[in-house]
């Protein structure tokens, strides 16, 4: 399994249940046949900048920063307030336009932002192709996208 798909899926876990330690990532996994060590956990706790929070049983939890999560929304606002030009789709598929030189920095943004409907993007010079996981994905990007020029 790939690091991007690994990661995506331990946000999902992180959203759906509290983890306190790394075994439980390690075993989580495990039960849907994704075999990794602790160190590699480790390791994508430590890229994903997970923090460690208290949980509701007492204890502590992983959880995604928050704080990260809302300054990529705001410079992803920003840039779209300064630079977009327009918005399509096709199936899964969504092109953003640009102004020039905004294309990579608009790509980066949209993969920071982790959303769970985008499998990636590819930025030039003034385009965005980002690739979403089904058509309905699509149809979320494009809200997200004109969410964010309001």
């Amino acid at each position: 399994m790939k690091k991007q798909d690994r990661q995506r899926l331990i946000r999902q876990l992180l959203s759906s249940q509290d983890i306190e330690r790394q075994e439980d990532f390690v075993r989580l996994l495990e039960e849907q046949n994704i075999h990794v060590t602790q160190a590699t956990i480790s390791r994508d706790i430590k890229e994903m900048q997970l923090v460690k929070v208290p949980a509701a049983s007492g204890g502590y939890r992983y959880n995604m920063p928050i704080q990260k999560t809302l300054d990529t929304k705001k410079k992803l606002k920003r840039t779209l307030q300064d630079a977009y030009v327009s918005i399509a789709a096709q199936g899964k598929d969504v092109i953003i336009k640009v102004l020039p030189g905004n294309g990579p920095a608009m790509s980066a943004l949209i993969d920071q932002m982790n959303y769970d409907f985008v499998f990636g993007t590819i930025g030039d010079d003034q385009t965005v192709l980002a690739i979403c996981t089904n058509d309905e994905g699509s149809q979320k990007l494009q809200a997200a996208i004109n969410d964010l020029l309001e």
